[in-house]
Parts: structure tokens; sequence; C-alpha cells
């Protein structure tokens, strides 16, 4: 798999990612967007994408800003807005590359799933998935609260990471498929639900028996990994 670092700037800020290539010329690209405690390096974008290129699409997972190798204190730039920003980013820079071609994916796990499903019209992309995504936050507040991560942060944070309702952008999405557990212990399974009838066609929901917020079922994760680049497969070919 041919790995290549990109650097990119976001608002001022500097943003690090790893562009996966297929051995093909000018593929299609899937940009991934993490989760909110998450990383670019996070185990199922690495999956992915290395299934992704043995199906000639090229893969982009990067660490939004305040994570992974970005620049940025976590607790000051991390809000929904921000995260859309650096997508954004993200995309133009991957399609002014003279490697890549036009045709794009989206990839979003969790927060990153609300994301994508926020950018994706003004992305114009050809398809998206999404794993875990809540449409509200406001749902899962205080169950962030409780987290492991909760004393490193503050409350003004989490009335910032409370301030988004993203079911204004459902209708406008299409060619998305849908992950979810029916155990998710963060974000419940109506989420998922609300999106996939609220969303355009063509569409398709999955959920997952016993399934955690964090898919860390070995026999989850395998097929999340399959069915996901299949369908991007069958979005950029058209047969979807």
């Amino acid at each position: 798999m041919n790995q290549k670092n990109i650097t990119f700037s976001s608002n001022g800020f500097t943003l690090k990612g790893t562009l996966h290539l297929p051995a093909v010329e000018h593929p299609p690209v899937v940009i991934g967007s993490h989760g909110l405690f998450s990383s670019g390096s996070s185990p199922k974008q690495i999956a992915l994408a290395r299934q992704c290129n043995e199906f000639g699409i090229a893969f982009f997972r990067f660490d939004h800003r305040g994570c992974g190798q970005s620049q940025g204190i976590f607790q000051d730039v991390t809000t929904l807005k921000a995260r859309c920003n650096d997508m954004i980013c993200a995309i133009k820079t991957i399609q002014n590359r003279k490697n890549t071609g036009n045709r794009i994916g989206l990839f979003g796990s969790s927060m990153g799933g609300a994301v994508c499903l926020s950018v994706f019209a003004e992305s114009h992309a050809c398809s998206i998935v999404t794993s875990a995504a809540p449409v509200r936050s406001s749902s899962i507040i205080k169950k962030l609260e409780k987290s492991d991560h909760s004393n490193a942060l503050t409350p003004p944070f989490y009335k910032r990471y409370l301030d988004s309702d993203i079911s204004n952008n459902l209708p406008s999405t299409h060619h998305i498929l849908i992950f979810h557990g029916d155990s998710d212990e963060l974000v419940p399974p109506s989420n998922a639900k609300e999106i996939y009838e609220k969303a355009g066609d063509p569409k398709k929901l999955i959920i997952q028996k016993h399934g955690d917020h964090r898919m860390s079922n070995k026999t989850h994760q395998e097929y999340f990994v399959r069915e996901s680049a299949l369908w991007f497969r069958r979005c950029f070919d058209g047969t979807i």
C-alpha cells in the first residue's frame, strides 16, 4: 500500500494526514473524519483504507485540529463547525492533487459521522458511510460528561458540543450506508433510524446486534470494512 504524508491548513491550523493510494491512476478517494476523542490513526480507518485500496479506491485519513499530530489544543478548538471546516479543507486539498480523481466519498465515525452529514451537500460527494453518528449532541451530553475524558474538560466545552443539531442536513444526503450497534452505550440507535428515515435514496441501514459504540466486536469490524468498501465501489461505479 502506497502511503503519502500530507500537511494542509484549516483556519490557520496545520493539520496532518495520510493518503493511501492504490495501484491505479487518478482513483476516486474516500476521506475519513474520526470520532470526538479519536484520531485519523483509528483501526477502523486504517482497515477501511486497506480494503478500499484493494478495490482501486484511495483513502485519506487525517487528524482534526487538536487531535493526533495536528495543531491546536483539543478543548480550545473542538467544535462541530471547526471540524466541518477541517473536512472541507481536507476535501479541497485532495481534489487539488494531480494523482487522484475528482470523485470523492465520505466516511465518518461518531462525531465524524455528524461532520460528514453536515458537509455532504457542499462537498458534492458521490457517497457516504457513517458509523454511530449522533444527530443531536444534546442526546449524549450527559453520557459524555461521565466518560473517561470528563476530568480533562470544562463545562464550556460541553456547552459548545451541546449546540449541534444536524437534522436539517439529512434530507440532502443520499447514497448513504448507515452502521449502528443496537447496544451503543453513547449514541442511541434511534439516531441511525432518524438518519435513514430523512436521507434520500439510495440508502441502507445496518443495525449490528449487540454492537457497542466503538464497534469492538471483531466480526462486526470485518463486516463493516467489507460492506463499506463495497458500498463505495458500487457508488463510484454507478451501480447503485
